[in-house]
């Protein structure tokens, strides 16, 4: 067996301390609607329209005419003075407030029973996923 050297531990050592350094993320809330040129965003009482970015993913759920008009809170970071960056989808940074509930967004192909977490059609069957707003993580 090969002995390991101490050396080869460096670069995770220095990943996780920059990792470390991130700031961490904060949390905003307000209404998710569209730009006038089609964008997400959220209006903000007392601050306005703020746009958001995110992944590929969390775009998706963004657009989801669903979920247009909801209670949206976004877990994540300004990216600039008025652009908030939803951290990616796998973190579960995005959540609908309705009747004083927190629900985390899911989709759920009822034929399947497979869950996904952006919109679209179950790698399954083909057929659009359900809209499941869930109490609890669903994962």
């Amino acid at each position: 067996m090969k002995d390991v050297d101490r050396r080869s531990f460096l670069p995770i050592l220095a990943l996780s301390g920059s990792l470390a350094a991130q700031p961490a993320a904060m949390s905003i809330r307000g209404k998710l609607i569209r730009t006038p040129d089609s964008k997400p965003a959220l209006d903000v009482p007392r601050r306005g329209l703020i746009p958001l970015d995110g992944d590929g993913p969390t775009l998706g759920v963004l657009k989801d005419p669903r979920l247009s008009g909801v209670e949206l809170e976004a877990l994540g970071r300004f990216k600039a003075e008025k652009l908030f960056e939803i951290g990616p989808i796998h973190t579960r940074s995005m959540f609908v407030h309705r009747d004083g509930r927190r629900l985390f967004i899911s989709y759920w192909c009822e034929l399947c029973s497979i869950r996904t977490y952006t919109p679209g059609i179950c790698w399954c069957c083909q057929q659009d996923t359900a809209l499941d707003l869930r109490e609890k993580d669903p994962s």
